[in-house]
């Protein structure tokens, strides 16, 4: 016999014996039991993984479900990974509606969303055929591609970008393109199978399963497939009790007993969802006590030697006489501009003898050989920090040809002082270039911190990045080699000190504000306005 719940409306899977479902446990070596002969999948005539827009606006804020890096310490590694939700259920139980209601109440700017629907396998030539007939059993473990969904779940969780399958359920297939998702403090996966794999169980930080009456189920489904799909009232209460019905029965309902929580009666359950919400909040505090300390950034690495990544445009008479316009809180914008674009211009030129380059022969006009050199790399992309850093991009695309540009925008939470990362549009098969990230000015490093961040979670080697700045603070230098000791360093000129306000002394000003004329920030940092470091 069951003992009663802990709270009400709400039933804690630790805390109840598992009676007849106890029975089951045995036969669920992947957590579920293979499939008999003869069963047909349920018929789909329309996709339900449609490419989900970034934003979810609920009736208190707007919610990134894009998603983004967690934050990083002064180190470059992971704070902590990101708290995983599985919500597990029968179709139409109400999972997704429980998913919104906790990321409201949560009050967690960015989330993941990740449905399982995106993961179903791409069939074989005999499968699809069987798949046209209505034969393939998509309702079977099986069906879902486990390898996939673990694998990008675990990178989810490391704050990692991934791509994300589309699932085209009319031709049973997967679309060739595909969704970009980053990894958040909260992740959540739902699905009807969401409990059926171990590791995948262990991947999960708690896992609830949302308890909806059958036949609550079966009318949500009855609205959804005629007023949606078009069907008649016969076909859907044939397909529930041939394909729904019997997979819930042998697939679904035994990884109740796997669950952390179970709700009853799904959305309509609020108690069980405060209570859920509860422990994520706790779960979450002990997250933010890692948080990024620009404090402990600032001293981490005081008296230290510069290190060797980092190169130093020569401070010739011209470089000197050009940084001591742009300096001059008196030269005007146009000179501030001309002469900046100028310094630019030196700093990529100087940035391009550091990549690598191979022997080759060409022959003159006058038929004569010549040994010289060529670029080794397959290409270059140029990646500009939002908003200061975009206005490199001419001076790159001056003296590269082709080169491909890719943008990076990071914002500083007013509340907790860590930057952010908001938009990120990146060039394709970027991890097969040399990329050179770009801001004007460097202080404590953080922007630049997170910025190579994303660059390596894309997959570009830390090696092939060049980060190119006009002016840096030591604190800056030192962080970022810290952080990424193969990252090449590349400045015209390196100050030492950095003030209370964290401004680079004697510094520049606010670049962005004397490039494009705006009005200063208040508080004005040295770097662009919507960051930091």
């Amino acid at each position: 016999m069951n003992s009663p719940p802990a709270y009400p409306g709400i039933r804690i899977s630790g805390c109840r014996a598992l009676g007849a479902e106890g029975s089951n446990a045995e036969s669920l070596d992947r957590l579920l039991p293979p499939v008999g002969a003869g069963r047909s999948p349920r018929k789909r005539t329309t996709s339900q993984c449609k490419s989900e827009p970034p934003l979810l606006r609920t009736s208190k804020r707007t919610i990134y479900t894009a998603g983004r890096p967690p934050w990083y310490n002064e180190h470059g590694t992971q704070s902590k990974e990101a708290f995983a939700i599985g919500l597990g259920g029968g179709s139409a139980s109400g999972k997704t509606t429980v998913a919104r209601m906790i990321i409201e109440a949560l009050d967690v700017p960015w989330v993941v969303l990740l449905s399982m629907d995106s993961f179903y396998k791409v069939l074989t030539e005999q499968q699809q055929e069987q798949a046209a007939h209505n034969n393939f059993n998509f309702d079977h473990p099986d069906a879902f591609d486990f390898d996939l969904i673990i694998s990008t779940l675990k990178k989810l969780k490391q704050g990692k970008s991934v791509k994300v399958p589309i699932y085209d359920f009319t031709t049973h297939s997967r679309k060739k393109d595909w969704k970009t998702l980053y990894g958040a403090n909260v992740i959540i996966f739902e699905g009807i199978m969401a409990f059926a794999d171990k590791t995948l169980l262990e991947l999960l930080d708690m896992k609830i399963f949302v308890d909806t009456d059958s036949d609550i189920r079966l009318v949500r489904r009855l609205r959804r497939d005629i007023s949606e799909r078009g069907r008649d009232i016969e076909g859907v209460i044939k397909q529930y009790n041939k394909f729904v019905k019997p997979a819930f029965d042998q697939y679904i309902q035994p990884t109740m007993r796997l669950a952390d929580i179970v709700v009853p009666r799904g959305s309509g359950n609020t108690v069980a969802i405060d209570l859920i919400v509860q422990h994520v909040h706790s779960q979450l505090e002990e997250q933010r006590k890692l948080r990024w300390d620009m404090a402990a950034l600032a001293s981490a690495h005081q008296c230290h030697p510069l290190p060797r990544t980092l190169s130093v445009l020569k401070s010739t008479p011209q470089v000197r006489g050009m940084h001591t316009i742009i300096r001059d809180k008196e030269t005007s914008r146009d000179e501030f501009i001309f002469y900046s674009k100028r310094l630019m211009r030196l700093l990529i030129e100087h940035a391009l003898s550091f990549l690598p380059f191979q022997d080759c022969v060409v022959q003159t006009p006058q038929g004569q050989d010549y040994a010289g050199k060529c670029y080794a790399g397959k290409q270059i992309t140029g990646v500009s920090i939002l908003r200061a850093g975009e206005t490199m991009e001419p001076a790159l695309r001056a003296v590269c040809k082709d080169v491909r540009i890719g943008t990076i925008l990071i914002q500083t939470n007013q509340l907790t002082g860590e930057p952010e990362l908001h938009y990120l549009r990146l060039p394709k098969d970027i991890s097969d270039d040399h990329v050179i990230l770009m801001d004007c000015t460097v202080s404590t490093g953080a922007a630049a911190m997170m910025a190579v961040r994303v660059l390596l979670d894309h997959d570009v080697p830390e090696d092939k990045i060049f980060l190119l700045s006009l002016l840096m603070a030591e604190m800056g230098v030192h962080s970022v080699a810290y952080a990424f000791p193969r990252v090449r360093i590349i400045t015209t000129a390196v100050d030492k000190r950095v003030n209370d306000l964290f401004r680079i002394i004697p510094g520049i000003g606010n670049f962005g504000d004397r490039y494009f004329g705006t009005d200063a920030v208040p508080d004005g940092s040295d770097e662009e306005e919507p960051y930091t470091g």
